[in-house]
């Protein structure tokens, strides 16, 4: 896994890593888009049939209690409301015939619905 760093020492962080195939395709996402101004964010959002859903997504906003870490370049955000749903989760990218994204290991997920888009 991607060794993350803090940005320093009056920024909060979150207890969120990435895989090194996920902070790559994601620094190649934004490379991309020609961006170097953005971040990757994570949020945990109300919805879906368990309960709460994930939201990965570029910002290029920082919000109040924003968490941040680095990994390898990539800035990563959680807001503060979501940092205690996804402490410990691990952020993969999968490259298969079967599937091909991002995925999230959660240790803080009770339990998910059957199309595993949603989690409690």
């Amino acid at each position: 896994m991607t060794s993350a760093q803090e940005t320093g020492t009056e920024t909060p962080t979150h207890g969120v890593t990435m895989t090194e195939a996920a902070s790559s395709k994601a620094k190649a996402l934004l490379e991309q888009e020609g961006r170097d101004d953005m971040h990757l964010r994570i949020a945990v959002q109300p919805g879906g049939c368990a309960g709460l859903r994930y939201q990965l997504f570029f910002d290029e906003r920082t919000l109040d209690g924003d968490a941040f870490r680095d990994f390898d370049g990539l800035k990563v955000a959680v807001d503060r409301m979501s940092v205690p749903y996804v402490d410990g989760a691990v952020i993969d990218f999968v490259d298969t015939i079967e599937k091909q994204g991002f995925t999230i290991d959660n240790p803080q997920a009770t339990g998910s619905c059957a199309c595993g888009d949603s989690f409690n």
